[in-house]
């Protein structure tokens, strides 16, 4: 392994493993399941993130004339839900938190076992491991976010303690990631413009967006986070997946793209639904 593969590697290892361990000291298993209990809202998010955005990667795909690395990307976030991002975005959306989190840690959990059997199908055509990207999954994702949530449990003084500085970690390794990703690999994101990778980025968000939203349920708060929640992918677990099983550099870059684009599309959506849902509500 290179040097640079090598410093890209380190990033994503970093901003994984702090997101996961930062998220689970500060989640409580009863706040994850009771907003969970509403079986027919949840049933609507499973679809919107599982059936509904891996079939528009697909669609945008081919309706773009993407070449096979950068639809594999967008094909990766279409099948990978539970952004660690949402609960920000719903505090900042004034949308429900409760439901962001339990919703949140359920697609991330279903994400860690629905890739690994869904991309062998989805690319007929691409040699995958499932065995390998769910011994991935579950090492750097799933077994982190357990633990630490164990952690909380037993010693939430600690927890708390620590929490903070796991959370700064998360934040920087990701703009060193993207920074990294997108410097040392700049031919290759500059040659994203032009091939339609942008448009497809920006139509695949607002496709989640849109179809999460009606698919939120009566009350605007739901329907904000389901929409943010559809929207905003889990770049962790593509990232993952797009560095473990495939050797093309475009299939990482296609995620970076369009992890930039969210950033700067869904945080300024979230402020403006959150100065709506003030004004409505004033205190």
């Amino acid at each position: 392994m290179d040097l640079k593969q090598t410093a890209i590697s380190i990033a994503m290892m970093t901003f994984v493993l702090s997101s996961m361990i930062g998220m689970g000291l500060g989640l409580r298993m009863n706040k994850i399941v009771a907003p969970l209990r509403n079986g027919w809202l949840v049933a609507k998010g499973l679809l919107a993130s599982f059936v509904v955005m891996p079939l528009a990667a697909l669609a945008l795909a081919k309706v773009m004339g993407l070449n096979e690395p950068l639809a594999i990307g967008l094909l990766l976030l279409g099948a990978a839900g539970g952004a660690p991002f949402l609960p920000m975005l719903a505090k900042i959306a004034r949308g429900n938190l409760a439901f962001a989190v339990g919703l949140m840690v359920l697609l991330m959990v279903i994400t860690v076992g629905y890739l690994p059997l869904v991309l062998p199908w989805l690319l007929p055509g691409v040699s995958v491991s499932p065995l390998r990207i769910a011994r991935s999954l579950v090492l750097l994702m799933l077994l982190p976010l357990g633990g630490a949530l164990a952690v909380n449990a037993k010693w939430p003084d600690i927890a708390a303690k620590v929490k903070p500085a796991l959370d700064k970690t998360s934040s920087l390794s990701l703009m060193v990631l993207i920074a990294l990703l997108t410097l040392l690999n700049l031919r290759s994101v500059m040659a994203v413009f032009g091939t339609g990778g942008i448009f497809a980025g920006v139509a695949f968000l607002a496709t989640g967006y849109a179809v999460g939203w009606a698919l939120g349920g009566p009350t605007a708060d739901t329907r904000q986070v389901l929409g943010l929640g559809t929207a905003q992918r889990n770049i962790a677990a593509a990232l993952v997946v797009a560095n473990q099983s495939f050797d093309d550099p475009d299939v990482v870059v296609m995620v970076v793209v369009v992890a930039i684009v969210g950033l700067l599309t869904l945080m300024p959506l979230a402020r403006a639904l959150g100065r709506r849902a003030a004004g409505l509500n004033p205190p």
